[in-house]
């Protein structure tokens, strides 16, 4: 991104969104926490979103949210910095004391949704959006760009086991994906593949002052960030080291009482010391220490924990996980040992004591690394991927010239989704659709019969100038649901795959719209399917009357307006009663280039009509009349 005077060329407002409760000060809302400052200090707009055990701060978040009605800017109230809005209350999930849970929202999803609806972001950045969670509520109701970051290495059985399909659909509606290690990225891979960059967390560096405390010792810290069998295993090692050797020990945590139920020696109890954040930050304990033990077994690992020790110039020891081994680059940024096993722990920590020159030697090896651990590095990867992902949206301004010259034109009112009897399911002969239109006060059509454009054509030559006729087909692909072409000459054949029959009808010159997107009750592309043809859709159907729900509708406005897409309508009539169910009003036009322009700027005129009505019709001429009885009846309705 292009940098004058130290803003950025564009500047966009983000939502970053945890499921964690943010007191808990999960190594997620630290990564988040940390980027979001970098990116207020570009000029971004960001608010932190996220659940809370606070009481104040989530009346105060519930408040915001309902000052948005009337000022959606008052979402961004602090100004140069992030702000942190509190959704609802959170309970761990599931119950487990081997290390920090998930927040399971209990009054979340509205409140995320109102305040999603409101709030102009350009992007909603969902951290680990895995359901039940605050991401996943926030990615659910967005009506912004969306990227998800992933962070643990550890597997979530009931998303990748229970409810794969479902997540897979969830996570189809990120436009970005990011992981904070190769490790994340090869276990997410494997149950929800798709292009994950890597971007991995930053840390704050600070280099140690001495590599042994005054009194000689060196100065052993165990940071309970992992699950609480670490520091057990910790403790065992430590009563394996010969007791001669120059060490001690400090467990910094951030919970209240964070001692072993299992009672210590008093030799161990006179070297090891417990303390938490009224003694000092853990950053605090960092500067001092000399070598930081990392002893989780793979329940739940720290990796940033290990970042911000090879940051303050400790030396990590660690047990070899694979984020593990990752963050201390196979080794050369740190000793390991294997999980679970005391005595080779002990081992390492005997010769990290014993051998200055070792001690020294790896915390000169990691100069290197200190300089590539800034959060500013990783706020440079998310801000590139910010600008990739806005760069799918649409052009806003489409052709100013053409439009230009509509703007003497004479208003027309369209119906861009009908068909005739040349589709199985519908029985409208080719002359009651034209006179009907005529009657709806239709100045043009498009006819857009299922699979065939012969109905089209014989549309187009009887219509006389009566009606305009817009010559289309709505294909159905091989299992990615139905797109239309407009101005096509050429019958384009099923059962291609989505971008074979976009590809078709550009080669014919005409235009892709997509019908009834995201409409369950019919076949439909997924969301994640039009995402990868975005560039090439032209414009997109927000309002279907035979839709049996009005949210498939407001949906498929919320994806035409995220990414620019022009908007249409159409009545999908199968019977004449439907036509002028919805009217577009726009400018006459002439071929696809006026026609795409004049719809830009159109308005869509909705008439109230009942589903039941048409589709009862429908059904007692499509299904209870032979063929030629059904076109006797529709000749008699001239």
């Amino acid at each position: 991104m292009t940098y004058r005077s130290g803003v950025p060329a564009e500047r966009f407002s983000i939502a970053q969104v945890t499921p964690y409760a943010w007191e808990q000060h999960h190594e997620v809302n630290t990564y988040v926490e940390r980027l979001s400052d970098e990116l207020c200090k570009r000029g971004h707009r960001v608010v932190v979103i996220a659940p809370s055990d606070s009481r104040e701060l989530i009346r105060d978040g519930r408040a915001t949210v309902k000052r948005m009605a009337g000022d959606p800017e008052a979402v961004f109230a602090q100004e140069g910095c992030a702000q942190v809005l509190a959704v609802g209350q959170s309970l761990p999930f599931p119950p487990a004391r081997r290390g920090p849970a998930v927040s399971l929202p209990l009054d979340v999803s509205r409140t995320v949704e109102d305040l999603l609806e409101r709030a102009p972001f350009d992007f909603v950045h969902v951290h680990e959006p895995f359901a039940p969670s605050a991401s996943s509520a926030a990615l659910r109701h967005s009506r912004a760009l969306n990227v998800g970051s992933f962070h643990a290495t550890t597997e979530r059985i009931l998303s990748t086991q229970v409810a794969r399909r479902l997540v897979e659909l969830l996570f189809g509606r990120l436009d970005g994906r990011t992981a904070s290690f190769a490790a994340t990225r090869e276990l997410l891979q494997r149950f929800f593949p798709g292009d994950y960059a890597l971007i991995p967390p930053g840390a704050d560096v600070v280099e140690l002052a001495g590599t042994e405390a005054d009194d000689g010792s060196v100065e052993i810290l165990f940071c309970l960030e992992e699950e609480r069998a670490a520091l057990r295993l910790f403790l065992r090692a430590l009563r394996r080291l010969p007791a001669d050797l120059p060490w001690r020990a400090t467990v910094w945590s951030r919970l209240q009482g964070p001692e072993p139920a299992v009672p210590l020696s008093r030799a161990l109890r006179e070297r090891v010391r417990f303390v938490g954040p009224v003694d000092g930050s853990e950053a605090q304990f960092l500067a001092r220490a000399q070598v930081v033990v990392a002893a989780s077994s793979g329940v739940s690992p720290a990796p940033q924990m290990l970042l911000r020790a090879v940051a303050g110039g400790a030396v990590p020891v660690a047990s070899r996980l694979m984020v593990y081994e990752e963050a201390l680059a196979d080794g050369d940024l740190g000793l390991l040992y294997d999980p679970r096993d005391a005595v080779m722990l002990a081992s390492q920590l005997e010769r990290l004591v014993t051998d200055t020159a070792l001690r020294e030697r790896l915390h000169e090896g990691a100069k290197a690394a200190r300089g590539d651990l800034s959060w500013s590095h990783t706020a440079d990867a998310v801000e590139e991927l910010y600008r990739q992902v806005a760069g799918r949206r649409h052009a806003p301004e489409g052709k100013p010239d053409v439009r230009k010259r509509l703007t003497s034109r004479q208003f027309v009112h369209v119906d861009l989704h009908m068909h005739t009897d040349h589709s199985p399911d519908c029985a409208t002969p080719v002359d009651v659709l034209i006179s009907s239109a005529e009657r709806a006060g239709l100045g043009a059509i498009a006819v857009t019969d299922h699979n065939e454009i012969s109905g089209a054509l014989e549309a187009r030559d009887k219509a006389n100038g009566r009606v305009k006729i817009i010559v289309g087909e709505e294909v159905k692909t091989a299992d990615q649901g139905e797109v239309i072409g407009l101005f096509i000459e050429e019958k384009i054949p099923r059962g291609m795959t989505l971008e074979e029959t976009i590809a078709e009808i550009r080669r014919q010159g005409g235009l892709v719209y997509v019908p009834h997107p995201f409409d369950r009750m019919h076949s439909v592309p997924d969301y994640e399917h039009l995402l990868r043809v975005l560039e090439n859709i032209d414009a997109i159907e927000v309002f279907n009357p035979r839709v049996a729900f009005s949210s498939f509708n407001e949906e498929a406005a919320r994806f035409a307006a995220k990414y620019r897409i022009v908007a249409g309508a159409g009545s999908d009539s199968h019977v004449a009663q439907g036509l002028g169910s919805v009217k577009i009003k726009m400018r006459d036009f002439d071929g696809p280039e006026e026609f795409l322009e004049s719809l830009r700027d159109a308005d869509i005129v909705r008439k109230r009509q009942s589903l039941l009505y048409v589709q009862a019709l429908k059904f007692i001429q499509t299904k209870t009349r032979p063929p030629s009885r059904r076109r006797a009846a529709g000749n008699g309705n001239k």
